[in-house]
C-alpha cells in the first residue's frame, strides 16, 4: 500500500511541470491574441478636399436643333437643258450671283422677232397719227395702232423675263451644298439644282416645358455646346418665344439667334441648350467622387478628429453623413443639406471605409475636378 502511494506521488511530481508549462504556454498565447485584437487597424490613405461655398449660374437645360438663318433649295424656274454650271459645290455665293445658264436659243430667236414687231409697231403709230392729225383715219384706226404697241412690248419683255430666268441666280447669300446636276440635263420648271444655306447668323431651336415660361424672356444668354466640337462653347441671345403652348407636349418652342463666322454650326446638327437666368444660385459644391451612392441614401465621410493615442495626436478619422444632394454641373455636385461649408471630407477612397476608420491624406494619382470637364476626342 505504502508503495502506490510513492509511485502515485512520484508520477504527480513529474505531471505538475509538465501541466503547468503547458498552461503557461496557453495563458501566453491567449494574451497574445487579445493584444493583437486590441492593437487599431492600419490607416487607410484618401484624398481630402473642401465643402466649398460658391455661386453657380442658374440654367435652364434643353436640347434642340441648329436651322439656318435662311436655307432653300435653289431650283429652275423655267425648263430647258444645262448648258453651264458656274459654281462649285461646298463654295460661299453672293446674292445674284449666277449659278447655272439652261438653253436660250429658240427664246433669243422669238426674242429678236418680237423686237423686230415692236419697232415696226412703233413706227406704224408714227404714220396713223399724222393720217389722224389730217382727218386721214378715224380714232378707232389711231386707238388700234397705240394698243398693237403695247402688245409687241409686252412680248418682248415677256421673252426678256423667260430668257432671264433661264439663268438661275443665287436669291442670297451663303454656302452651297452638293450640286444635283449636270451639264447637258434637261430640268423641268422646279427641278432641284443645289442647297443654299446661309450660316451667319444660325437659328437654334429648342423647347421648354411651359413650367418654364414664367422664368424665360427674350434677351436672356443662351449656351450652346455640339458633340461636334466639344471643346468649343457658342453663345448668342433667346429672340423669340411661341406665343402658344404644344397642346400634346404641354411645351413652348423657342428660338435663339448665334453668330457663326466659322460656320462650325450646321443647319440640323443635334446641340444642348442652357439657357442663363439673370440671378445666380447660392451652393455648396463637392466633388462627386466624394459620395457614396447606396439603395438607403447617400452619404460622405468627413474627416474628423479621433481620440488621441500613445503619443497624445489625434488621427483623423472617417465621420459617416447622412447629405441629400441637389444639382450636378461637370464634376461636381451640391449638397443640400448634411455638410458645411469649410469641412473637409474624402474625395476619394470612401469606398474602402467604414465609420471610425482611421485616415490620411494622400495626393497620389488624385486628378482636379473641374466644373466644366474637357470631354476626350472619340
Amino acid at each position: 500500500m505504502l508503495k502506490k502511494i510513492l509511485v502515485f506521488a512520484l508520477g504527480l511530481l513529474v505531471a505538475l511541470p509538465i501541466v503547468g508549462a503547458i498552461a503557461g504556454i496557453k495563458i501566453l498565447q491567449i494574451r497574445t491574441l487579445m493584444a493583437m485584437g486590441e492593437q487599431s487597424e492600419p490607416p487607410a490613405f484618401v484624398s481630402l478636399g473642401e465643402v466649398r461655398e460658391e455661386e453657380w449660374e442658374n440654367r435652364i437645360a434643353a436640347v434642340g436643333s441648329v436651322a439656318a438663318f435662311q436655307g432653300v433649295i435653289v431650283s429652275a424656274e423655267a425648263e430647258g437643258t444645262v448648258r453651264e454650271i458656274l459654281f462649285e459645290p461646298g463654295s460661299t455665293v453672293t446674292a445674284g450671283q449666277p449659278l447655272v445658264r439652261l438653253d436660250t436659243e429658240v427664246e433669243l430667236a422669238q426674242l429678236a422677232s418680237a423686237e423686230a414687231a415692236a419697232d415696226l409697231a412703233v413706227t406704224t403709230l408714227e404714220r396713223t397719227r399724222e393720217l389722224f392729225a389730217s382727218s386721214t383715219i378715224s380714232k378707232a384706226d389711231l386707238d388700234a395702232a397705240e394698243a398693237t404697241v403695247k402688245q409687241t412690248r409686252a412680248q418682248v419683255e415677256n421673252l426678256r423675263a423667260v430668257i432671264a430666268k433661264k439663268t438661275v441666280t443665287a436669291p442670297f447669300g451663303g454656302r452651297l451644298g452638293i450640286r444635283q446636276i449636270n451639264v447637258g440635263q434637261f430640268l423641268t420648271k422646279g427641278a432641284a439644282v443645289v442647297s443654299l444655306q446661309a450660316l451667319d447668323p444660325v437659328y437654334v431651336e429648342f423647347s421648354l416645358p411651359q413650367q418654364r415660361l414664367g422664368a424665360i424672356a427674350e434677351g436672356m444668354v443662351v449656351r450652346v455646346k455640339s458633340d461636334a466640337y466639344p471643346e468649343a462653347h457658342f453663345e448668342g441671345k433667346l429672340t423669340a418665344v411661341n406665343p402658344e403652348v404644344d397642346a400634346v407636349t404641354r411645351s413652348v418652342r423657342m428660338q435663339a439667334t448665334l453668330a457663326n463666322t466659322d460656320g462650325k454650326l450646321r443647319p440640323g446638327m443635334f446641340v444642348t441648350v442652357d439657357v442663363v437666368q439673370p440671378e445666380a444660385d447660392h451652393v455648396l459644391a463637392i466633388p462627386e467622387t466624394a459620395v457614396v451612392y447606396a439603395p438607403y441614401g447617400s452619404t460622405v465621410f468627413v474627416a474628423a478628429e479621433g481620440k488621441p493615442g500613445a503619443d497624445g495626436k489625434k488621427p483623423l478619422v472617417a465621420e459617416l453623413r447622412n447629405v441629400r444632394l441637389g444639382a450636378r454641373r461637370g464634376d461636381f455636385v451640391t449638397v443640400v443639406s448634411g455638410l458645411k461649408a469649410g469641412e473637409r471630407i474624402v474625395t476619394n477612397g470612401g469606398l474602402k471605409l467604414r465609420q471610425g476608420s482611421v485616415i490620411m491624406e494622400s495626393t497620389l494619382g488624385v486628378t482636379e475636378p473641374r466644373l466644366a470637364p474637357e470631354l476626350p476626342n472619340t
